[in-house]
């Protein structure tokens, strides 16, 4: 598989590592283009390169991790996504200082960027992680970080959680898009911010 990046902070490059160090290429991309982003695809190692939005969305698996007001813009005029994965690793703060977390009336986070990547099979993963433990080894000697997800299409959870599980991660699903989603969002979800490891 193919991967790709929209958005290319810490959390972002957190993921990519894991995904080259597993032995996949990974496409950044940013809102500023890809010039920018010459000494993190350097730092990375050559399995990673930058792209443009439309580059990294082409993939086969894309990680959208952008600041919640960016999201329209980022998945804004994007090609059809083809039913290629979306994993929504974001989280609905509408500002950080002070924190506000976004009002969407009964819409979950990952249902709002459903409507915006129209026919994206979109998996809701890693916001309920803080970006040290992404960015961790998973597997420690008294367990695997586990990593909840969340999604409506089954095709699309398996394949995340095969790719994941093949990261070092202890996948585990947490229903759809909507129940899922509202136990791992801000704002009173009860598993956003909860790291545990899970035994195998």
């Amino acid at each position: 598989m193919n991967f790709g990046t929209i958005g290319a902070g810490v959390v972002a490059q957190a993921i990519a590592r894991h995904l080259i160090t597993a032995g996949h290429r990974v496409t950044l991309s940013n809102s500023r283009g890809p010039s920018t982003l010459d000494e993190v695809v350097a730092t990375l190692g050559p399995s990673a390169s930058a792209g443009t939005v439309d580059d990294a969305a082409a993939a086969d698996m894309v990680f959208l991790t952008v600041m919640w007001p960016n999201v329209p813009a980022a998945l804004a005029d994007l090609p059809s996504w083809g039913g290629r994965i979306l994993v929504d690793a974001t989280n609905q703060f509408a500002n950080l200082d002070p924190v506000e977390v976004a009002a969407l009336g009964d819409q979950t986070g990952s249902e709002r960027v459903a409507t915006l990547a129209p026919e994206a099979r979109v998996v809701k993963a890693f916001n309920t992680l803080h970006a040290k433990y992404i960015a961790a080894d998973p597997r420690h000697p008294a367990g695997r970080q586990v990593l909840f997800y969340a999604g409506d299409d089954t095709a699309a959870k398996t394949t995340f959680h095969e790719v994941t599980d093949g990261l070092g991660f202890a996948p585990v699903d947490v229903g759809a898009l909507r129940d899922g989603g509202r136990l791992m969002q801000v704002g009173g979800g009860p598993l956003s911010a909860l790291h545990a490891l899970k035994q195998d």
